[in-house]
């Protein structure tokens, strides 16, 4: 087993680490995960803390997340107090597995070796520029998310100790060959079958409905007759790109803005550089000598490349001779970048040079000069960025006026319409759960519900959905949440009713055919009363969709030849299958055996490991604050 679990650590696992890890860069830098100043616990596990602070950054990772997948529409989930609480709670029983997981991948004494390690890094997309491993940007990473490259890397291995454990669950787990052999023949198995059909609206003549049927049908579903609240808006839209088209920006606009704004222009200077790096360690001031003696071996004629391969700390750029591929200013730690911008000419070595991370000795190797783009390149980009900017400053005099007038001028919108030159919308029927654009907004919806406009009939405040949307509306039409009475869906509940009982009586008349299945006088005589005929079916599939889903699913249960079934149908009619034959699937090939096998097994695998976490929580001590 521990083997397998180390095999984990390599292929696929790398891949896995490589999706957390950048989800954790993407969504709120990787330092807060270690950074564990003192504050308050989410839960304690096993007498191990999970912090509040921890807690929170994942919950807002989490919420992220599904604000990116699902946009609006999660916003309007999370407004629902209960959905966010399931939702938190949610998110603190994860941080509860994976603190059982740490403890039990300390338990077995999972590890993970630097040559492991190394290689997960240098494959991660994260720090490659143009599909290779960038020294430069993983370290330009590092230090924007609060990580020291031996933290990241204790971070990193954690994680991956963790995911051995998980991997090697779900690969020891197996399938016999006989398991799957049985599977792929119960799956490919055909079945020769005949079947028919009959109208529920036959027996609809049959059917008595009284009115306690009807009171008691009512009362038993009086939750579906429940109404949602519902209003009618009219409304003003307005947005920057409605002013965009009008905008008008001259040449000397043009020109003014492209010296105002050069910078944006030039290309800063680029160095590239190597560095031998001596890490601080427990002993600084030996470090510090060693720096110094390698500088002087340097300055002594040493090649540098070489040196740095065999005494840098750094080891994936030492592998490179050191080198950091090009950079620019504001990448690079603030004493390292002032020491390799102050080197003259490619060649040029520094002194011992002290950063946050150890002592460095760099090595200047090209210059790259800065360049700036002409006016005649960039200008249609800066006609467009004018245009938008005239046509923001039109929308933001505009929006001003017509809150003005929405305030002054409270019980209709014609005014505040003919300020933005647009015309008066409207939406009728609109509930807190289904909303056209733009009320499918969870901003505009709270408003449009809200007492002060509904009972007062007044003007909305201008309502901005986004820098460059905003919306005025008022209340034309409200309809409260109500029951409907019975008199109302009366006749809806007899349409129910009918359909419900004809099909309850299609089906005894169905099951005295089945028990009369080997009198072929009497069943051919029910058939003909019914008209309704046999349809034969050769050689049918599990799942070909050729039979109606609800008589698929009976034949496939039928055991013995000539059986049958009456059958209520999801099309609210009967029917009887009859089973007539069971034709067996050819020898599965050795790849459909290996496919499934696998299948199988990680199947398997996905139920031990869930059953792991399961009594990793039965047996454990878990104290847990509500969030």
């Amino acid at each position: 087993m521990l083997e397998k679990i180390r095999e984990g650590a390599t292929g696929i696992t790398a891949k896995i680490i490589l999706g957390i890890i950048i989800l954790s860069f993407i969504f709120a830098g990787v330092g807060g995960y270690i950074n564990s100043s003192a504050d308050t616990a989410a839960a304690t596990v096993n007498g191990e803390e999970i912090t509040t602070s921890s807690f929170e950054q994942a919950y807002q990772s989490e919420r992220s997340r599904m604000e990116s997948q699902l946009g609006e529409t999660f916003n309007q989930l999370a407004a629902n107090p209960e959905y966010l609480k399931t939702f938190r709670e949610g998110v603190l029983q994860r941080l509860i597995n994976d603190k059982l997981m740490d403890q039990k991948v300390r338990e077995l004494g999972l590890r993970v070796s630097d040559s492991e390690l190394r290689e997960t890094i240098v494959n991660m997309p994260e720090f490659s520029v143009a599909g290779q491993f960038n020294n430069d940007r993983y370290q330009a990473l590092l230090l924007q998310a609060g990580f020291k490259p031996a933290e990241f890397r204790d971070y990193l291995r954690g994680q991956m100790a963790r995911q051995q454990l998980s991997t090697a669950l779900g690969q020891s787990d197996f399938a016999l060959p006989s398991e799957a052999t049985n599977f792929l023949n119960i799956q490919n198995q055909t079945r020769d079958a005949r079947y028919f059909e009959v109208p529920a609206s036959l027996f609809e003549a049959e059917v008595e409905i009284s009115e306690q049927d009807i009171n008691d049908y009512y009362q038993a579903n009086i939750a579906q007759y429940d109404t949602e609240e519902k209003v009618d808006v009219t409304y003003v839209e307005v947005k920057v790109e409605d002013f965009v088209a009008e905008a008008v920006v001259d040449e000397a606009d043009i020109a003014l803005y492209y010296e105002e704004n050069l910078g944006n222009y030039r290309t800063e200077e680029e160095r590239r550089a190597a560095h031998i790096l001596i890490e601080f360690g427990d002993d600084e001031q030996a470090s510090l000598e060693k720096a110094e003696a390698i500088l002087t071996r340097i300055n002594a004629g040493e090649d540098f490349a070489e040196v740095a391969k065999s005494e840098s700390d750094d080891t994936f750029s030492g592998e490179n001779g050191g080198d950091l591929d090009w950079f620019t200013r504001g990448v690079m730690d603030a004493d390292f970048e002032e020491a390799a911008f102050a080197l003259e000419s490619a060649g040029d070595v520094s002194d011992v040079v002290r950063s946050e991370f150890g002592f460095h000795i760099i090595k200047l190797t090209d210059v790259k000069g800065e360049s700036v783009e002409p006016l005649e390149t960039v200008r249609a980009d800066i006609e467009a960025q004018l245009k938008q900017e005239v046509a923001l400053g039109e929308y933001l005099d505009v929006q001003q006026t017509m809150s003005q007038l929405a305030f002054e001028i409270p019980d209709s919108l014609e005014e505040v319409a003919a300020a933005g030159n647009t015309q008066l919308k409207s939406l009728n029927g609109i509930t807190r759960n289904t909303a056209q654009a733009p009320f499918d907004n969870s901003i505009l919806l709270n408003r449009a519900f809200s007492e002060e406009l509904i009972e007062d009939r007044v003007n909305s405040d201008v309502i901005e959905l986004n820098d460059e949307h905003f919306v005025v509306f008022r209340v034309s039409g409200h309809e409260s949440e109500r029951t409907l009475p019975l008199s109302e869906v009366k006749e809806q509940i007899v349409a129910s009713l009918t359909a419900e009982k004809s099909q309850e009586l299609a089906l005894q008349w169905a099951e005295t055919v089945v028990a009369d299945i080997t009198n072929q006088a009497a069943l051919e005589a029910a058939m003909q009363a019914k008209e309704v005929e046999w349809t034969q079916l050769a050689s049918l599939e599990r799942y070909s969709g050729e039979l109606n889903s609800s008589l698929s699913g009976e034949l496939f249960k039928l055991g013995s030849i000539d059986a049958a079934r009456a059958v209520e149908m999801n099309n609210g009619n009967v029917g009887v299958v009859q089973l007539l034959a069971i034709n067996q699937p050819e020898a599965p090939t050795e790849a459909d055996l290996n496919a499934i096998t696998q299948n199988l097994s990680s199947n398997n695998g996905q139920l031990v490991f869930s059953a792991l976490i399961e009594a990793l929580n039965n047996q454990a001590e878990v104290e847990s604050v509500t969030q």
